[in-house]
């Protein structure tokens, strides 16, 4: 059984992403990963050069500015990326430059990949998610955030990236796939306010035009970690390579975790999760397998 992963990435180095342990947190598992590197101004292809694995196998591309829509430009660029996969692949596994996959995943990885591999009703598979904010010591845990999502899918050129890139789709339709407790650490949300504001208003142009840009100039520019809803802190361990990473943290982030900003039907669901597990009217987007 061969594996092969892929990704994207444009502009790491001016905005901080932690593409560098991405990629080579998924190295393990890979005979081979893809990287498509957009056209960057600051040193990306050199820096994805610099990881040094034979494993790895660059290719050029260009992003369409212009696809302001639903951040289509994220799908179309991790489409080009997925069609380059060798065909010789069984599954291909997806990663994106602020997601992290943690050492303890390899073997559950290894094993539902390998049980799966024969039965074509089984897409996919999803991972579970740690979504990381203001710091390495918090995490994000409000019903916002999506708790699970699919990483890695068969290599079936049929299938296709959604939307802004989150999920996939084959001929339109959700994927069937295979639960797994494999844990996906997101850091997308940990940085410098400084970069987290410069971050965000690039994003923003992947989603909105101009005129959009110019009339929400003020709220971009005055982001501000502590608005957001609920946190808690985080007692596990880190991916081993993202250790260099946070022993080089060089901002401060506190929070106090009993504090919550939740609406009243919020707060109603967050008890009901707590209490049974379930969360109710939960986004999911992919099916799961029988």
């Amino acid at each position: 059984m061969k594996v092969s992963g892929f990704t994207i990435v444009r502009n790491a180095i001016r905005y901080d992403y932690p593409v560098v342990e991405s990629i080579s947190s998924i190295l393990p598992l890979c005979d081979e990963v893809i990287v498509a590197v957009g056209d960057s101004e600051d040193g990306t292809r050199e820096l994805i050069e610099s990881i040094g694995s034979p494993k790895i196998r660059i290719i050029d591309t260009v992003w369409d500015d212009s696809l302001h829509k639903g951040g289509e430009v994220l799908a179309g660029e991790t489409n080009k990326a997925f069609d380059a996969t060798s065909p010789e692949s069984t599954w291909a596994i997806y990663i994106q430059a602020d997601e992290v996959l943690h050492d303890d995943s390899y073997g559950k990885l290894r094993d539902a990949l390998l049980k799966w591999e024969s039965d074509q009703e089984v897409e996919g598979f999803v991972v579970d998610y740690l979504h990381f904010y203001g710091s390495y010591d918090f995490i994000a845990d409000s019903r916002k955030w999506y708790r699970k999502e699919v990483r890695i899918i068969r290599n079936d050129k049929k299938i296709r990236s959604y939307k802004d890139a989150q999920g996939f789709r084959k001929d339109g339709q959700k994927l069937q796939v295979k639960l797994t407790a494999a844990t996906m650490c997101h850091y997308g949300w940990v940085k410098p306010p400084e970069f987290i504001r410069s971050k965000l208003q690039y994003f923003h142009t992947l989603w909105h035009n101009e005129e959009w840009m110019e009339k929400n100039k003020a709220e971009l520019e005055s982001f501000d970690y502590s608005g957001i809803d609920s946190l808690s802190l985080f007692h596990g361990t880190h991916p081993s390579t993202m250790q260099k990473r946070i022993s080089g943290k060089n901002w401060k982030f506190d929070f106090d975790p009993t504090q919550k900003k939740f609406p009243p039907i919020s707060r109603l669901l967050s008890w009901l999760e707590k209490k049974t597990g379930i969360l109710p009217g939960e986004y999911r987007n992919y099916k799961i397998a029988k």
